[in-house]
């Protein structure tokens, strides 16, 4: 069997990381890392870590990431692909209902209700973005780490859970999930696998085996069958089933810890073995950046995870920030704008696929509607996104003048950031040129607590929330580990 090299100094570097030389299976020429191990050190890691074991400031970013991701599933309720899930949801038939979809009446099994949530957070793709560490990693693209375990966590602490039980398992979830996807070749992104759908499983099933309180040998078969659920391909973006994958994610954690509570068995090697999940889905890994790293330092801490300022693939955002700025400063006025020219690197540039967008969906993965948007309307929210915008006029011909072609120099900046080079050429011959890495809600240029709940207030009132409700779930969460129990966000958040 040909096995694929993944780098030579990923895996020497292991080696001297874990204080020892790295073995290495080999056939032929090509080498597969090995690290001994990895699975169990995971589930210790799951079943371990304390409470206080999570930095203050780690809590504090979560907090923020936790409300976003509540606001996203209210407006993401009222999305176009909602009334889908409402009706496959009520399709399932007579069942012991115990968890909550958010932002509706209903109440079914946690297994579903982790779908339905899952789905309703990523609908609009405005949920938060791992970054990466490594510059051959595309920024923004590990995982979107919230989506596939606040939904299963929630499930499974809304009723009779404290809030601390609830934010550690959150954070081992979205722990376990940023360094698996910060681990695994960069081949399983680039080849076409979505990450949040794969490797989200993980983040899930880690939550999930915590709080059923599963021991270490029974955590490692739950990471075992959730290896088998994982599953995304990137060609789904821009439709339905790119939410799909996170809410697959999200509940197939629910059904592996249930499986291994009972006693299902999976192999409790999935992830480093010769036949196992890094192997079979990325062709390779780096030791180095997992093992003995869990939790230290927290992904939330570094490099961070950014929180969204506009409903669409984050790879857009630092273009469309730089230009409001240019559009504000100069007063620019869409019958002036000649055209406009955006270079990003070629990651950019082929994950933002949809360069003549017919849709709210194929919007969200398109440059060039993006600046469009900010150039004739000064704002791109939920309301932009939508089937009806898109297919204005106006928009599809300002859609066709912008140029986003692959920049040697954002190419050469490397793919840890999201290099954006911008010339508006006004027709008056004035060129405005504009520059930007990285955008607001990035750790280089953070939300406050404040700023992330005027968005949730925003999200909440494309779903014509109650506001009183609304309000009452941005005061819960400030402070949700105080709380015995989390019945009345349950409340806060449901019909």
């Amino acid at each position: 069997m040909k096995r694929r090299d993944f780098c030579k100094s990923s895996i020497l570097s292991a080696g001297v990381a874990l204080g020892r030389a790295p073995a290495i299976a080999t056939t032929g020429a090509a080498e597969f890392p090995q690290a001994p191990g990895l699975t169990r050190y995971v589930a210790e890691f799951i079943v371990n870590t304390r409470f206080n074991d999570v930095p203050a400031d780690v809590l504090e970013l979560g907090r923020k990431s936790i409300l976003d991701g509540f606001g996203l599933a209210l407006a993401g309720s009222v999305s176009t692909l909602a009334p889908l899930m409402k009706q496959y949801i009520g399709s399932l038939g007579p069942c012991s209902p115990s968890s909550s979809v958010i932002g509706t009446q209903l109440k079914v099994p946690a297994r579903f209700a982790a779908f339905a949530n899952g789905n309703f957070i990523h609908a609009d793709d405005y949920d938060d973005t791992q970054l990466a560490v490594a510059k051959d990693r595309v920024y923004g693209l590990l995982t979107h780490p919230t989506v596939p375990v606040l939904p299963s966590a929630f499930a499974l602490c809304e009723s009779d859970r404290s809030g601390k039980e609830f934010l550690g398992a959150y954070h081992v979830g979205v722990e376990v999930e940023c360094k698996i996807a910060e681990a695994i070749s960069p081949r399983h992104y680039n080849d076409g696998f979505h990450t949040t759908g794969t490797i989200g499983s993980f983040g899930s099933v880690a939550a999930c085996a915590r709080l059923r309180g599963l021991d270490t040998a029974r955590t490692a078969f739950a990471l075992g069958v959730a290896a088998a659920e994982a599953g995304g391909l990137r060609e789904n973006f821009g439709s339905m089933t790119k939410p799909f994958h996170a809410g697959h994610a999200a509940e197939a954690g629910v059904v592996a810890a249930d499986l291994a509570a009972l006693g299902w068995t999976a192999a409790p090697n999935i992830l480093e073995a010769e036949y196992g999940f890094f192997h079979a889905a990325g062709g390779g890994f780096d030791p180095a950046a997992i093992q003995g790293r869990l939790g230290k330092p927290w992904t939330f801490a570094s490099p961070g995870v950014s929180i969204k300022p506009y409903p669409s693939g984050s790879l857009t955002h630092p273009a469309m920030g730089e230009v409001m700025r240019l559009i504000r400063e100069n007063d620019i006025k869409p019958a002036d704008v000649e055209k406009i020219d955006l270079g990003g690197n070629n990651r950019m540039v082929t994950t933002l696929l949809h360069h003549h967008p017919a849709t709210g969906l194929q919007a969200k993965f398109s440059m060039e509607f993006g600046l469009a948007i900010l150039l004739l309307e000064r704002k791109a929210g939920l309301a932009e996104y939508t089937d009806s915008v898109v297919q204005r006029p106006d928009v599809q011909e300002m859609i066709r003048r912008v140029n986003f072609y692959t920049d040697p120099e954002a190419e050469q900046a490397g793919f840890d950031k999201m290099t954006s080079i911008l010339k508006i050429r006004m027709k008056n011959g004035r060129v405005l040129n504009g520059r930007a890495h990285f955008a607001k809600g990035s750790p280089a240029n953070p939300m406050s607590y404040d700023e992330v709940a005027d968005k949730f207030r925003a999200c909440a009132g494309f779903a014509k929330w109650p506001r009183e409700k609304a309000e009452g779930v941005i005061e819960f969460v400030k402070t949700i580990e105080n709380a015995r129990d989390m019945s009345p966000l349950r409340a806060l958040l449901t019909a």
